[in-house]
C-alpha cells in the first residue's frame, strides 16, 4: 500500500536544505529544526532593528517633528556597547559556570535588556507625541527617555547576537561553523522582512496608541520566542563545570592581540568599516526620504524595510551558491560593493524624475549589494578564527560592523538637519538635497571598498588558501 505520509514528510525534510541557504550544515545530531528553533534570537534581533531603524526612526522625524539628528544621535546611542562585542564573546568563550554553562547566561541578559528598554520606549513616545496626559510633559523628558530606551535595546540586541551566534558554532563541527553563522543570518533577514510587514498592516491606520501597542507587543513575543530560542541549546555538564574551574585565566588583551595577528584581519576589518558605512548610512534616511521627497506613506515606507531585507536575503542566497560551488569570497565582497554604487544612484535619480520605481529598485539593489558583501566578509572573518576563540571572532566583525552602522546612522541624521538648514526655496536647495548628498558619499565610501578588493579579486580567496567548498576553511586570512 502506498504511504501518502511518508511520502509527504519526506518531501517537507527537503525543502529546508534545498531551498533554505546554509540549511545542508544540519546532522543527525543537531537537526535542522533544533537550529531553526535557535534561530528565533536572530528573530528578535530583527523586530528591534525594523522598529526602531524603519518605523520609529520614520516616526519621530516626520510625525513627532524630532530632529533628524536627534534620532540619529538616538539610534547610534546602542554603538557605545558596539566595540564590546568582542569582550562579551571572549567572555562567553572563557565564562565559568558551576552548571557548565557559557553562553546562555549572556543570552538571558540581553533578552531582559531589550525587554526594558521596550518597557521604558511607550512613555518616552507619549511625551514626544503629548498624547493623552502626556500633553504638559517636558520634550526633554521624552528625549532622554527614548535615548534610554534606544540604548537598552541596542545593548541587548549586542549581547544576544553575539553569544547566540557563538551559540550556534558550538553547536556544529569546525567545518561547518560559517554556514551555521550564515543560516542565522537569514533567519535575521527573513525575521526583518516578516516583521515590517506585520507593523505596516497594524501602522496603516497609524495613531500614537496603535504604535505603543504594537512595542509592547513586540516586548512581549521578544521574551518569549529567545525563551523558546534557548529551550535545552546548551546541556548541563559537570565535566566541562569541572574543566571551566581548571581552566587558567586568559587576558582579553592578549586574545585579542592574538586575533590582530592573524595575516590580513586588520585590512580585512577596514573593509568592512568601508562597507558597513557605506551601505549602512542609508539606514536613517531611506523611510523618511520616502516620506518627504517621494509622498510615501508610513506604512508603505515601513514595508520598505522588508524590501530592503529580502534584496539582503537574496544576496546572502546568492553568496552561499556561488561560495559553496568555489568562489571566491573577493570577488562576492567586490560584486557587492558594485551593485550597490548604482544602487544609491538610482535612489538619487528618484527624485528627478525616476520616481517610487527608480527608489524601489535601488533600495532592492543595496539590499542585495550589502548580502553579497556582508556574507563574504562574514566567511572571511569566520575562516581567520583561531579554533578557541569563534566568539572572539564573531565579536570583532560585530563590533567593526555594529560601531561603523552606528556612526554612520549618527552622521547620516546630522548631515540631513545641517543641509537642510541651508536656505531654501528657488534659489536655495530642494527638500531631497540633504539625502542626496549622504546618498553620494556612500558611494563614495563604497569606491573606496572597491579599491582595496580589487588588488585581490581574481587573484584568490580572501583567505589565504581558497577553499574548494564553502564547507571547507582555512584559519588564516591574507590581505585582500
Amino acid at each position: 500500500m502506498f504511504d501518502y505520509r511518508r511520502v509527504v514528510l519526506t518531501k517537507l525534510a527537503t525543502i529546508g536544505p534545498r531551498y533554505l541557504p546554509f540549511a545542508d550544515v544540519a546532522s543527525d545530531t543537531v537537526p535542522l529544526s533544533r537550529l531553526l528553533r535557535l534561530s528565533l534570537f536572530q528573530v528578535t534581533v530583527g523586530m528591534a532593528l525594523v522598529l526602531m531603524v524603519g518605523t520609529l526612526n520614520r516616526v519621530m522625524i516626520v510625525e513627532l517633528s524630532v530632529p533628524a539628528s536627534l534620532v540619529g544621535t538616538m539610534l547610534a546611542l546602542p554603538i557605545i556597547f558596539a566595540p564590546f562585542r568582542a569582550l562579551i564573546g571572549f567572555k562567553s568563550d572563557v565564562h565559568k559556570s558551576a552548571l557548565g554553562l557559557r553562553r546562555l547566561p549572556y543570552i538571558w541578559k540581553g533578552t531582559l535588556y531589550q525587554f526594558g528598554g521596550f518597557a521604558i520606549m511607550p512613555f518616552a513616545l507619549l511625551v514626544l507625541s503629548g498624547y493623552g496626559e502626556a500633553f504638559d510633559a517636558p520634550r526633554w523628558i521624552g528625549y532622554s527617555s527614548a535615548g534610554l530606551s534606544f540604548l537598552l535595546v541596542g545593548a541587548g540586541v549586542h549581547m544576544v547576537q553575539t553569544v547566540g551566534l557563538a551559540l550556534a558554532t558550538d553547536l556544529v563541527d569546525e567545518p561547518d561553523q560559517p554556514k551555521v553563522v550564515g543560516l542565522m543570518y537569514v533567519m535575521l533577514l527573513v525575521g526583518m522582512v516578516v516583521s515590517a510587514l506585520i507593523y505596516g498592516a497594524l501602522l496603516d491606520s497609524y495613531t500614537p496608541g496603535r504604535l505603543i501597542q504594537v512595542i509592547q507587543g513586540t516586548a512581549v513575543v521578544t521574551v518569549a520566542l529567545n525563551f523558546l530560542a534557548m529551550w535545552k541549546q546548551e546541556a548541563r555538564n559537570r565535566s566541562r563545570a569541572k574543566a571551566m574551574e581548571t581552566a587558567p585565566d586568559i587576558a582579553f588583551r592578549d586574545a585579542w592581540a592574538e586575533l590582530m595577528q592573524t595575516a590580513g584581519m586588520p585590512r580585512l576589518l577596514v573593509i568592512i568599516a568601508l562597507g558597513t558605512f557605506g551601505f549602512g548610512m542609508a539606514d536613517v534616511l531611506l523611510e523618511p526620504y520616502g516620506g518627504e521627497a517621494l509622498g510615501l506613506s508610513v506604512a508603505s515606507t515601513t514595508k520598505l524595510t522588508a524590501l530592503l531585507a529580502g534584496g539582503t536575503l537574496a544576496g546572502f542566497a546568492i553568496a552561499s551558491r556561488v561560495l559553496g560551488a568555489g568562489g571566491q569570497t573577493s570577488v562576492t565582497s567586490l560584486g557587492g560593493a558594485l551593485i550597490g554604487i548604482p544602487g544609491f544612484a538610482a535612489i538619487i535619480f528618484s527624485a528627478y524624475g525616476g520616481g517610487t520605481p527608480a527608489f524601489l529598485v535601488g533600495t532592492l539593489m543595496i539590499g542585495l549589494g550589502a548580502g553579497l558583501f556582508g556574507h563574504s566578509t562574514l566567511t572571511a572573518t569566520m575562516r581567520a578564527a583561531p579554533k578557541d576563540k569563534v566568539g572572539l571572532a564573531l565579536g570583532a566583525w560585530g563590533s567593526v560592523q555594529a560601531t561603523a552602522a552606528g556612526i554612520g546612522m549618527a552622521l547620516a541624521g546630522w548631515a540631513r538637519d545641517l543641509i537642510g538648514a541651508l536656505p531654501s526655496g528657488a534659489n536655495g536647495i530642494s527638500v531631497e538635497t540633504p539625502y542626496n548628498v549622504v546618498f553620494s558619499f556612500e558611494m563614495a565610501l563604497l569606491v573606496l571598498a572597491v579599491l582595496l578588493i580589487v588588488p585581490r579579486a581574481g587573484r584568490g580567496d580572501l583567505s589565504r588558501a581558497a577553499p574548494a567548498s564553502a564547507s571547507s576553511q582555512s584559519n588564516t586570512v591574507e590581505a585582500p
